[in-house]
């Protein structure tokens, strides 16, 4: 495996496997490459390669790890015209994203006991876990309909949420073309999860801004050094789930009668145009507006626990939308003078300056691209630079795993884990159960992050450090 990956560019290879059409380009710092025993990701890229109407290349980020169907840390644009949409090359988790909040709050003012009371706050607003349903009764019988065709803005309407929080979501917080028609019984049956954070690698963490690296642009994105952010990392939850798991089940069945056998389940597609095609791009963005409500219920309730808590008007206290940005999604996008459909899986847009899609506000900026770490570890804020096409404006979604939940648990100890939080507070029913979640089972952010930044394709803006982080326990996808 090693020997088929051939550095053409700075901290970019290619990886030369069997009759691939298009080329397969894998992003590695020369630490993440002297660590790098991702085969099975490496396979999955080639037969991502193989699908009709893949454009080149298809693309391997530095935080790349094994996935179903297509790696985390995967980028496959397809031919819009002649090409397939593939549920697995999405994921299970559709519109998993994240949301970044600023402050006005000097991290000095917030003593230990003051994070704990904030996050015991935010935790009975917003339940965290596998399974976990919406606290509010009235969001469990939300109509789903208001939730397809307005996502966000629909919640924001009825006033969870101010007014210029729409133009910093992406896509204005709601994907066209929504249908609650195109998704099953069983699907609809699981909607009853929003303003909930669920499990595995997703969280609300208050933390402070560690170091400012980009002083014109943290400026201008209101990242001020020693003062509060909160990140919010979660998705369509079982919803989301649900069509995944429909789609590439009905994909696989269909792959000889739609002409696109796919050489694994995971990677089951239909063309683009087809009927199955377009239903699954209906049912996607249903949940792909379900998520983007989802973080839209989390942040009113989190702004409401910190006024409580803090005893301060909500303006004074900032918590103020930078922007909130999917990294599992299919999206109809222009690279050059072709219309793709870019699939990211575990993979974050991240326009430059000039773009004609970014929000009025980051037009002159490029639009910040949210990059968490582990629990526990560092996350940065960039941006895309001119290079960034290279990628299909795509960069990684986070640090990446380097150990399978299952090793962790093994692996780790309860005081393991404490000692690699070191300080963090963590929220949780019990942190033993968080095991899997250890900042060691996951690759080092900052070589991560700098891996992109040393080709050209990105500019560190900000790099952020947890103080404290609201887990629910359970795997999900």
């Amino acid at each position: 495996m090693p020997e088929k990956l051939q550095l053409v560019a700075k901290n970019c290879y290619i990886y030369r496997a069997g009759d691939s059409p298009v080329a397969i380009h894998v992003y590695l710092s020369q630490k993440l490459r002297a660590d790098f025993t991702e085969a099975e990701a490496l396979e999955q890229l080639y037969n991502a390669s193989l699908l009709p109407g893949v454009v080149g290349p298809v693309i391997g980020m530095p935080d790349i790890h094994t996935g179903y169907g297509l790696p985390i840390g995967g980028v496959m644009a397809a031919d819009y015209e002649r090409g397939v949409v593939s549920a697995g090359a999405v994921g299970m988790d559709i519109n998993c994203g994240v949301r970044l909040l600023t402050t006005r709050i000097p991290a000095a003012e917030i003593e230990r006991a003051i994070l704990t009371k904030l996050l015991a706050a935010i935790a009975r607003r917003v339940p965290a876990g596998v399974g976990r349903v919406s606290q509010v009764k009235e969001l469990r019988r939300a109509s789903l309909e208001a939730v397809a065709a307005g996502g966000a803005r629909y919640f924001i309407q009825e006033g969870f949420g101010r007014g210029e929080d729409r133009e910093r979501i992406e896509d204005g917080g709601c994907l066209s073309g929504a249908d609650v028609a195109a998704v099953s019984k069983e699907a609809r049956e699981r909607a009853d999860q929003l303003a909930t954070i669920g499990g595995g690698n997703h969280f609300v963490e208050i933390g402070k801004v560690a170091a400012v690296l980009e002083e014109g642009l943290a400026a201008r994105f209101g990242l001020h050094k020693d003062h509060l952010y909160i990140l919010i990392h979660t998705g369509s939850r079982g919803l989301g789930h649900q069509i995944c798991t429909d789609y590439s089940n009905l994909m696989w069945a269909n792959g000889e009668q739609n002409g696109t056998p796919a050489p694994v389940k995971g990677l089951a597609c239909a063309p683009i145009a087809s009927r199955d095609g377009q239903n699954y791009l209906k049912g996607m963005a249903l949940a792909a507006n379900y998520a983007f409500a989802n973080r839209q219920l989390i942040t009113h309730f989190i702004r409401e626990a910190f006024v409580e808590v803090l005893k301060k008007p909500e303006e004074d206290l900032g918590l103020d939308l930078l922007y909130d940005v999917a990294h599992n999604i299919a999206k109809k996008e222009k690279h050059g003078a072709k219309w793709l459909l870019v699939h990211r899986k575990g993979a974050t847009r991240a326009l430059p300056a000039g773009h004609g899609d970014n929000p009025g506000c980051y037009l002159a900026t490029g639009h910040p691209a949210i990059i968490p770490g582990s629990m526990g570890t560092a996350s940065y804020v960039v941006v895309g630079t001119g290079e960034i096409n290279k990628t299909f404006c795509s960069v990684n979604h986070g640090a990446g795993r380097v150990m399978s939940r299952k090793k962790a648990r093994q692996e780790f100890s309860r005081e393991d884990l404490l000692n690699q939080l070191g300080g963090v507070v963590v929220a949780a029913r019990d942190i033993k159960f968080l095991k899997d979640e250890a900042p060691l089972a996951y690759k080092d952010i900052d070589a991560v992050v700098a891996t992109l930044a040393e080709a050209g394709l990105t500019r560190p803006v900000v790099r952020l450090q947890p103080l404290g982080v609201l887990k629910g326990e359970g795997e999900e996808a």
